[in-house]
């Protein structure tokens, strides 16, 4: 696409390069990723150039970089957690490792800013959110520090006379305060033309698929009722017609409660014609007795494949040239190793090695896969879904399989004795370590590690949310912390391992609880008020048949970043006492945690 003053990203494999150009589109902007070993040409072609963050320490002998001719362009630079980083490097500060991680949210001091283009419209006191292990140390000559946090000395840095920025925190997130004012005013500086939007990504989008798939072909599309397989499937139809692309659900045990016949009979009302297929106990033989999170999404993804082809055998579809439709979005990819330096956070059921054998032959479209679930909510209202659509919540396509924790991960009484240590000093908090992990994200890079339980008080959110966020950054043992709602005491319970089987008996166990909470939060008047509530299934209780629930309510918008959504008592007090008349759940806990350092999901 021919843009005239558009804005370049370089990809240092972090999860938010994709997010950082998606915000300067809504902000109007063209801009293209780039790789950071592209010839010094190309990137004079662009009116601003973005280095983004990535997992690695620029200090580290194989770490990626760019060249340093690029800071000789003339060009406005801007450096975002590792970028900012590398270009202190570059031009001759000092990075080290920092003596504390800081993860989540932090306040801006200023120190510099009148007259600061960049800092248009701040005043101090913003609160940015940052996810970094390394911290600039000296700067070069030229800079000067414009902001700081309480950990972070160098927040923001400048060099007016060469236009170039560096800020440690991500401002692309919406969690970010003012992080969209930034990236405005840096968009102001480059004088880049202001002419993107979602409805020109709708019509480019048509008339690429239309290009892209021969007459001859035709789409099989994988469709979970979700925001967006649905917004994909609309949008192959539009660009095809509806008699190209079949509609395809398979129900693999693992769905939510009364979930298929009255999601098909929805769908019929867009002019969807779903084919439904029951593959339950073909899901429950592969997955009954697997535990690790990476090999049941690997399995989950395999069998969609397999269930697939059977079907095109089954409907006489072999004859024909099909392509494998599916609603992969941006956070999907990049959180499975989806750019150059990126790290794998979990692997998405679209990702797994059948899969990307189709990509790489060209067999598989996914027309949303660069856009975030903001973004896929605003296509799907251009297409024409209506509102319970678009603001369905989120679910994952392996369903409830990744919300079914399988894994013993035993801790050690040093690091209990740790955890005791700091909370002696909170006021009557006190807390014990699961016997179960959870998958996470710390500086861009996959943690794998334990959660903490802290007895409940009656501590306000704000405190929690301190001591929640204090305990996952100080403490590398531990991902999550978790509330136990109504209980002052946990140090006297018992949280025994009691096991996972991915069998129907637990599966049914679990939807049970995920209706209980639904109703009580739709009641409640919340449900459009939570960005997504996972209801996760722990192989925690007091005797060999138990099992715990935790509810893990965020806010968000992308997807990238979340917080926990600060529910009121009441609420919480019934949605407690709902799950536990299920027989079966012993413990129903409440998820601290925010993103990073803990992801979404817990697997």
């Amino acid at each position: 696409m021919e843009v005239h003053k558009k804005i370049a990203v370089v990809d240092f494999g972090g999860q938010y390069a994709h997010l950082i150009a998606s915000r300067i589109r809504r902000l109007g902007a063209y801009t293209e990723i780039l790789s950071n070993e592209e010839p010094l040409a190309k990137y004079k072609n662009y009116s601003g150039i973005i280095l983004s963050g990535g997992p690695e320490s620029v200090y580290e002998a194989d770490s990626p970089s760019i060249h340093p001719e690029i800071f000789e362009l003339g060009i406005p630079v801007l450096g975002i957690c590792y970028g900012h980083q590398l270009i202190i490097k570059l031009l001759g500060g000092a990075v080290e490792r920092s003596g504390t991680g800081e993860y989540g949210p932090a306040s801006l001091r200023l120190h510099a800013s009148e007259g600061n283009p960049l800092l248009k419209h701040f005043v101090g006191g913003e609160q940015v959110w940052m996810n970094h292990a390394d911290e600039v140390v000296k700067l070069p000559d030229g800079f000067i520090k414009v902001a700081s946090s309480q950990d972070c000395g160098y927040a923001i840095v400048e060099n007016s006379a060469k236009r170039i920025f560096g800020i440690q925190f991500h401002a692309e997130v919406s969690h970010s305060e003012k992080g969209s004012v930034l990236l405005d005013n840096f968009v102001e500086i480059c004088g880049a033309s202001r002419t993107w939007g979602i409805d020109r990504f709708l019509k480019e989008k048509i008339k690429e698929i239309q290009e892209t798939v021969k007459p001859e072909q035709k789409v099989f599309m994988l469709v979970s009722g979700g925001v967006d397989s649905t917004v994909s499937y609309l949008l192959l139809c539009r660009a095809l017609g509806t008699e190209r692309v079949l509609g395809f659900l398979i129900d693999t045990g693992f769905m939510r409660k009364d979930e298929v016949l009255p999601l098909q009979k929805k769908l019929e009302l867009q002019n969807i014609r779903l084919t439904v297929r029951n593959e339950s106990e073909l899901f429950y033989k592969n997955l009954i007795d697997k535990t690790d999170p990476e090999e049941k999404r690997k399995i989950v993804g395999n069998l969609f494949l397999e269930a697939r082809d059977r079907t095109v055998k089954d409907l006489d579809l072999e004859h024909g040239d099909w392509l494998l439709g599916q609603g992969t979005i941006y956070p999907d990819t990049i959180e499975s190793g989806g750019t150059k330096h990126s790290h794998t956070i979990k692997t998405h059921h679209n990702r797994v090695e059948a899969v990307q054998k189709l990509i790489e032959e060209g067999k598989v479209i996914e027309p949303i896969r660069d856009l975030y679930k903001d973004e896929v909510r605003e296509l799907g209202v251009l297409l024409g879904l209506e509102p319970e659509w678009v603001g369905r919540h989120p679910f994952p396509g392996p369903g409830l399989v990744v919300r079914m924790l399988a894994v013993e991960k035993t801790s050690t009484d040093e690091n209990q004795k740790e955890i005791d240590s700091y909370l002696a000093t909170q006021n009557g908090l006190s807390g014990k370590i699961l016997p179960v992990a959870s998958v996470g994200v710390k500086g861009d890079r996959r943690s794998y590690a334990n959660c903490a339980v802290l007895n409940d008080i009656g501590a306000d959110w704000n405190t929690l949310d301190r001591v929640a966020t204090h305990i996952s950054n100080r403490f590398s043992f531990i991902n999550r912390v978790v509330l136990l709602p109504f209980e002052p005491e946990v140090k006297t319970l018992r949280f025994s391992f009691t096991g996972m089987k991915l069998d129907k008996v637990c599966s049914d166990l679990l939807r049970e609880a995920d209706h209980a909470v639904e109703s009580v939060i739709r009641a409640a008047g919340l449900y459009d008020r939570i960005w997504q509530m996972p209801v996760v299934l722990l192989p925690i209780g007091e005797s060999e048949n138990q099992k715990s629930v935790v509810l893990r309510p965020v806010e968000s918008q992308e997807a990238m970043t979340a917080n926990f959504f600060r529910m009121d008592r009441d609420v919480l007090k019934r949605i407690r006492d709902a799950v536990l008349k299920i027989d079966g759940i012993r413990y129903v806990f409440f998820d601290l945690t925010n993103k990073p350092p803990g992801t979404i999901e817990w697997e």
